[in-house]
């Protein structure tokens, strides 16, 4: 529910040009700690693996800590379609997680035959693994894409 409502409050502030600087500050943060709580609380439970946290987050805090404090000298960092994409499959695999695990906890006969083969293709790990390799792109594609304005902050310093 709450990456819908994330999705809608984006849409509508575009829409209706309420954009703020406030806005397109906390509306990531918000979504790097639902992601990352999220992952974290799977990690404990023991369904994602910890390293993969590990990666992810370390991907959002350096992005997010170098977008601070760029924007401190004066600097922005451009966002690309492609990390929008990132939070969506972020999001997309919380929501994966999440219905597995009411599918556990129901034990319906028709559900089943669909957490075998969640199971015995270990689709948790394998889609958990596309998402990290996928926000580790991203961090790479980031860096690159910004070079520039990364070099005229280190030349700043």
């Amino acid at each position: 529910m709450a990456s819908i409502t994330d999705a809608y409050d984006g849409y509508y502030a575009r829409k209706y040009d309420q954009i703020t600087p406030e806005g397109k500050f906390l509306d990531p943060l918000a979504d790097k700690i639902l992601v990352s709580s999220a992952f974290i609380s799977f990690a404990l439970m023991g369904i994602i693996e910890p390293w993969m946290v590990i990666l992810i987050i370390f991907r959002d805090l350096f992005v997010t800590g170098l977008r601070m404090a760029m924007e401190r000298k004066g600097l922005s960092l451009v966002t690309s379609t492609i990390a929008k994409a990132k939070t969506a499959t972020q999001m997309g695999i919380i929501c994966f997680i999440l219905i597995v695990l009411g599918l556990k906890g129901i034990s319906l006969a028709w559900a089943k035959p669909m957490l075998e083969i969640i199971r015995e293709y270990r689709l948790v790990y394998n889609l958990t693994l596309g998402v990290t390799i996928f926000t580790m792109i991203t961090g790479i594609t980031y860096i690159y894409a910004n070079k520039q304005a990364i070099q005229d902050f280190l030349e700043k310093e």
